[in-house]
């Protein structure tokens, strides 16, 4: 196949799958009544689990992750399948404690429901800072990182003649504007049946590389086959293949305490109180659906180490792309992904994948578009300046906002280039606020006579503590390796909780029981237990796999 039939297949088999996903979103949201604000900001509560779980992996899954997760594996080890396996087990707790609980009290948006058990200036000062983190620092980052990913895969500059500035900014006008158009012309269930139809490709197309790579690496290496090529990566180096880190590893190694603490806590704001991701399960037809959604979601995320981590240990031995990749200097770490897939993906289906890499990109924008129009327009436009504003305007002033959060974010977003470290400054902002947030949706449930003030207090507390870690940055004993951050959350969360606990026992106040509303229908899923076991057997056997006690011997 010449260099322009090849091209002309990419564009071709891209534009097909993408269309794809518009066309069947368009059709399965024909008619859906978007005037309501249940309608548009939570798909009318109405969403299967299965839309449910597509949409939660999606929203998760970004650029940053594909090319993040597999670099550090390059640079590492297994060890950051523990983003992934570990994910199990906090969905488990969303769909047993968090879910049912949200869907009982007809919760729209997390801060809607800290103004019920803390009044309106905890859901002010919580939505404030989220939504201004959404929409000046998140949409912008998740833009320029698809598009670089892009940039360098594809090579859309030389492509087009451009620089690779002006190649960034065509790619982050390109997804900006069609992931705003699922977000504010689709709503919610838009998002969501896109991300579902993503996922399935995702899967088909992010399961193709560690196989493919397989091949390539044993055809390079002497080896035939796949087989051969997994054969090579456990024979060559066994440490390699562990998951299992000491207590003191350094960045990008995940210490193993921390799988069982500071990553449980971390993920236990994410998945069940960060508003992009919950807001999936929020929206469920009922309890039954959402447990199937969140649990569903938690075996797709034990699928994410073979297109999350194993690629980028491939890399690592392939011969062909460690020049290229050790050419990159400090930023090697991000170009090994990358790498690998421009050397070995077929030019037939490299348009397929184009695709694929495409969705997973804009689900992250869209969804988090999604989000803080929900939140600026319930939590704030509505509590502060019209309380009275019709479900009909409220969705206008929704689509409003969306519109100049994109617009906003698409002009921002080519200058994170000239922004050294902003992707480390975003997931340091996001730990400030993820620990006052999880603590805050936990008072409402587990203390009945919390005083008002206490996530005022907690977050006071807990930005003090968590800076004073940052600025310290103290060191391993005996080692100059920085401690993991995740160690501040391991601590930090139980001494929260105990201050939780002191302030309801000694400084009570009213007591507070959560109502139900009937939202829905809260009626468990018949097959939640097991399911949820043969989940948890599965994330062991994982760890035992990528351990000292199997491949990793």
């Amino acid at each position: 196949m010449t260099f322009f039939g090849s091209l002309a297949w990419t564009l071709i088999s891209f534009v097909l799958f993408t269309a794809l996903v518009a066309v069947i979103s368009g059709w399965k949201t024909r008619g859906d009544n978007l005037d309501s604000a249940e309608g548009y900001f939570l798909a009318g509560r109405g969403l299967p689990g299965i839309v449910i779980a597509g949409s939660l992996l999606l929203t998760n899954l970004s650029a940053e992750q594909l090319v993040g997760l597999n670099g550090q594996s390059w640079a590492s080890n297994m060890g950051p399948i523990a983003w992934e396996v570990g994910s199990m087990f906090t969905l488990l707790v969303l769909a047993y404690y968090f879910l049912p609980r949200y869907l009982k009290m007809g919760a729209m948006t997390i801060p809607s429901l800290m103004e019920v058990r803390y009044g309106k200036g905890t859901k002010t000062m919580f939505s404030l800072v989220i939504v201004v983190m959404y929409s000046i620092l998140n949409l912008p980052v998740i833009l320029y990182s698809g598009a670089v990913v892009f940039e360098q895969i594809f090579g859309i500059s030389d492509m087009l003649g451009v620089s690779k500035f002006q190649s960034v900014a065509i790619l982050c006008l390109i997804i900006g504007i069609v992931g705003g158009c699922y977000a504010i012309f689709g709503g919610l269930k838009a998002v969501a049946v896109s991300d579902t139809i993503n996922g399935i490709g995702l899967i088909i197309g992010g399961l193709m590389v560690p196989f493919i790579g397989f091949a390539v690496l044993a055809q390079q290496t002497g080896g035939h086959g796949i087989i051969d090529g997994m054969l090579y990566i456990v024979r060559a180096d066994p440490a390699k293949m562990n998951a299992v880190n000491a207590w003191n590893a350094a960045e990008p190694e995940v210490p193993w305490p921390l799988i069982i603490t500071g990553m449980f806590f971390n993920n236990l704001y994410w998945w069940c109180t960060n508003q992009s991701f919950v807001q999936r399960a929020l929206a469920a037809k009922s309890l039954k659906e959402g447990q199937k959604g969140a649990i569903f979601c938690g075996f797709l995320k034990c699928l994410g180490p073979l297109y999350l981590v194993i690629p980028g240990i491939i890399a690592f031995y392939l011969p062909s792309i460690q020049e290229a990749i050790a050419a990159a200097g400090d930023k090697a770490i991000d170009f090994a992904y990358p790498a690998l897939i421009a050397a070995i993906i077929p030019k037939p289906v490299m348009g397929f994948f184009a695709a694929v890499m495409f969705g997973a990109i804009l689900s992250s924008f869209n969804s988090v578009l999604n989000s803080a129009s929900t939140m600026f327009t319930l939590d704030l436009y509505r509590s502060a300046f019209r309380p009275n504003a019709s479900d009909a305007h409220c969705v206008k002033v929704g689509k409003v906002y969306g519109t100049i959060a994109g617009c906003v974010s698409i002009v921002i977003a080519p200058f994170v280039m000239n922004a050294s470290g902003i992707t480390t400054f975003l997931n340091s902002m996001s730990q400030f606020v993820s620990l006052p947030v999880l603590c805050a949706v936990l008072g409402v449930f587990l203390f009945k006579r919390l005083p008002a003030y206490t996530p005022k207090v907690i977050t006071i507390f807990h930005v003090v503590c968590y800076g004073a870690f940052l600025l310290i940055a103290p060191s391993y004993p005996g080692t100059d390796n920085p401690i993991h951050y995740l160690y501040a959350m391991a601590v930090l969360f139980p001494v929260e909780l105990a201050i939780m606990w002191a302030l309801n026992k000694y400084r009570p106040a009213e007591e507070y029981v959560p109502q139900d509303v009937g939202a829905v229908d809260l009626t468990p899923w018949k097959y939640r237990h097991v399911v949820s076991v043969v989940g948890l057997v599965l994330a062991v056997a994982i760890y035992i796999v990528f351990s000292p006690l199997g491949i990793a011997a």
